[in-house]
């Protein structure tokens, strides 16, 4: 370099006090002269330094959001709860595909033979969605989840409601597949209102994996017994049997309002959520 930052330059930089366009001329001049960066430093007091080093290593250190949890940011989520929703599992691309594969070969039989099967399976699949994002042993981020600081009940309605809008986009645009059948293929949203709200408020008392299993399995034998005794259309998909699934919708919803202090107060059926193990095991998976 032929010419240096004099010193009284570089003290007003440091400072904060360097005005334009002065300022401009010393910062281009710092980036490509290594003798007035370090002489910079004499003019820096030590404990700025030592914050500025401790602020970047907390920048780099700090994880960065994934596409999910960026797109729920911009959307006004917050953050934590951004981040919650972007760990359910049902929203990774393994859970995704196989929702989307187990629709595609629900369609496949629809259109080869009855449109139950795609009636019939999309209801199910809220519902083991739920099961999958809130059960131990199913959720690889159960033990940090339960431990985060957010009420349980607030927790599982945040990722039951991720899921019911997930699973019900995506059943909806299966239904496209079968234009023929008009509203009558949207026959599997009531029912599928009514098996989630009834799962999630039967978990309070048989658990998040059980309480889904069985829902699951009456609807199953619901279907399979209203086919095999009817001539014509299902049960289930008739007139009264969505009204019916209406109402078990709203009957599940007000009895899981009723059972919300369940959910926090350790009184759910196997492990405790906020047991000392739970905890030793979030705190590993953090560290």
């Amino acid at each position: 370099m032929s010419w240096h930052t004099d010193d009284a330059d570089l003290r007003e930089y440091a400072a904060g006090a360097l005005a334009p366009p002065r300022l401009w001329s010393v910062e281009t001049h710092l980036a490509a002269c290594a003798d007035c960066r370090t002489a910079l430093g004499s003019h820096v007091p030590p404990a700025a330094t030592d914050l500025g080093w401790a602020r970047l290593d907390a920048e780099l250190d700090a994880p960065r959001p994934g596409p999910v949890e960026s797109l729920l940011i911009r959307f006004g989520v917050a953050d934590h709860t951004a981040r919650l929703l972007a760990a359910t599992p049902l929203l990774r691309g393994s859970w995704l595909g196989a929702v989307v594969l187990t629709l595609a070969l629900a369609v496949c039989v629809a259109l080869a033979a009855s449109p139950l099967m795609l009636l019939a399976t999309a209801p199910l699949l809220p519902l083991a969605g739920v099961a999958l994002s809130f059960g131990p042993g199913l959720d690889p981020m159960y033990e940090t989840a339960v431990v985060a600081p957010m009420h349980t009940f607030r927790l599982l309605m945040v990722r039951t409601v991720a899921v019911l809008a997930t699973t019900t986009l995506l059943s909806a645009l299966a239904s496209l597949a079968l234009p023929s059948l008009g509203l009558a293929s949207l026959g599997w949203l009531l029912p599928a209102l009514a098996l989630t709200s009834t799962g999630v408020a039967l978990t309070a008392r048989l658990g998040p994996v059980l309480a889904p299993a069985l829902v699951g399995g009456a609807w199953a034998a619901l279907v399979a017994l209203s086919r095999l005794l009817a001539s014509g259309t299902p049960l289930p998909f008739t007139a009264e049997g969505q009204g019916g699934a209406a109402a078990v919708a709203v009957a599940a919803t007000a009895l899981l309002v009723a059972a919300r202090d369940r959910f926090d107060s350790g009184a759910l059926p196997g492990p405790s959520l906020r047991s000392s193990r739970t905890l030793r095991s979030a705190a590993r998976r953090l560290s």
